[in-house]
């Protein structure tokens, strides 16, 4: 007996088909998981002293340098794409062995927070609470000698003062990356003493000992002329130790928590997200962006399409906010996709 090859196929019956959700453009976004808009990423801004100055950050395509009195086109951009928060670096033309630059209210930082709230008052702004672009050795605190040892319990003074002046320039944040042992509690102590008991801190909880720091190091001025920071910063290895950091964090009065770098630690976000409640917020670092860049300018990749993959992944992953430094270019492709 022949089969009768004209017959029609056995329909396959199946409860349980994903792919009727994935078949338009419109399914697949209402079915959407993850979603990423501007108002979830923070741009980072890096401000030196003096005037007129408008300098290109080689690694960093599309960053420069700026001085204060620069900064009116940047965030007239900035509002303009929707971005609502910046977090600010500050690079001083003097430095020395205790980064006294860092609590100077006339320095680049506290200049810039006056600025960007007279040019855009509703816009939220983080200072980075650190030593090490305005300290002579490029370390993140105060060190005895060569070996790069830096002395934790004369650093978080100094922290905790620096905080105070960013504070009173009108910093709506204040962020401790400095990874000091109680440099939370002392800058939250330093914070109250001076009448500044509603400025949050966000931490750098889990801050790793990262080898994708670089391009930052060199736009920021900041690389250590000794040593290194694998004795204050984490080990990329540990994230028991990580999960360890946060919870002192919390226990010493951080209001926000920050995981850095985010694309080679989102299990680490996801296991802060899951054991803390606070705010979590993630750092695609400088050489993340230098990566997707350079691999874009090659034609090696569809840079849109990979730079918003690699920022919803770190949502997915459990960040509420993203430092990024694809915030406008991010805002741009998001416009034209919605």
């Amino acid at each position: 007996m022949f089969e009768d090859v004209t017959a029609p196929p056995a329909r396959i019956v199946s409860p349980h088909r994903p792919r009727r959700t994935r078949r338009t453009a419109a399914l697949r976004t209402f079915v959407r998981e993850t979603t990423l808009s501007v108002a979830d990423l923070i741009h980072p801004l890096f401000i030196v002293d003096g005037m007129g100055v408008h300098k290109p950050i080689e690694t960093m395509p599309g960053h420069s340098q700026l001085s204060v009195d620069q900064l009116a086109k940047e965030i007239i951009e900035c509002t303009a794409l929707g971005v609502r928060s910046i977090l600010l670096f500050g690079i001083p033309t003097q430095k020395d062995m205790t980064g006294t630059g860092a609590w100077d209210a006339n320095g680049p930082v506290p200049r810039a927070i006056r600025e960007i709230k007279r040019l855009a008052p509703d816009m939220l702004i983080i200072a980075d609470v650190c030593l090490c672009e305005y300290t002579a050795h490029g370390h993140c605190g105060v060190v005895r000698d060569e070996s790069g040892g830096v002395i934790n319990d004369e650093t978080i003074p100094l922290l905790g003062r620096s905080a105070v002046c960013y504070a009173e320039a009108g910093a709506d944040i204040v962020a401790p990356s400095a990874m000091m042992d109680g440099q939370v509690a002392a800058i939250r102590d330093a914070l109250d003493d001076a009448g500044f008991l509603d400025t949050p801190i966000l931490s750098y909880a889990a801050k790793h000992a990262s080898a994708f720091y670089g391009p930052f190091r060199g736009a920021a001025e900041s690389t250590p002329s000794f040593g290194d920071r694998r004795a204050y910063q984490m080990d990329p290895a540990n994230a028991r130790e990580a999960m360890r950091e946060v919870q002192l964090d919390v226990e010493e009065g951080a209001d926000m928590l920050m995981v850095k770098p985010a694309g080679s630690a989102l299990d680490i976000i996801y296991q802060v997200r899951t054991n803390f409640p606070h705010l979590l917020v993630a750092y695609q670092v400088s050489g993340e962006y230098a990566m997707l860049k350079a691999a874009a300018e090659r034609g090696w990749l569809d840079e849109p399409r990979a730079a918003l993959e690699s920022l919803l992944a770190i949502r997915r992953a459990g960040a509420d906010r993203i430092i990024t430094y694809y915030v406008k270019e991010a805002a741009r492709w998001l416009s034209t996709a919605g």
